[in-house]
């Protein structure tokens, strides 16, 4: 079974994030903020992260930007999920080393198409 990081500050949309994915089949690990998924990403075989851009002590970009640098998650994809829609965000997301960017609220099918096209 696949496991998918879900990070956000926000309970409601983890349980939301959560309840998606389990029922489409994965796994999921929560975390509260890019801090916490970074201690988390370290301890589970994760094979997406799908993370919240506005979030306390390390938000989505920076989350990315550091997984991005340890050789262990080079290839695994990171999707951003958040209410950020400029071009301006999606961009610094891309040069962070986001593999995409969803925008809230989120289609629950929309993102398991999402997930499954970038997930191996």
């Amino acid at each position: 079974m696949q496991s998918i990081l879900a990070v956000d500050d926000s309970p409601s949309m983890r349980k939301m994030v959560s309840f998606t994915l389990t029922g489409a089949g994965y796994n999921v690990v929560e975390a509260v903020d890019g801090e916490d998924a970074y201690e988390k990403a370290q301890n589970h075989a994760i094979d997406l992260v799908l993370a919240d851009q506005n979030m306390p002590r390390l938000d989505g970009i920076g989350l990315t930007r550091r997984l991005r640098e340890n050789p262990k998650f080079k290839t695994i994809p990171i999707l951003i999920l958040t209410t950020e829609s400029s071009d301006q965000m999606k961009q610094a997301g891309r040069s962070a080393g986001a593999t995409g960017w969803l925008v809230k609220p989120f289609d629950p099918n929309r993102l398991i198409e999402v997930i499954q096209k970038v997930i191996r």
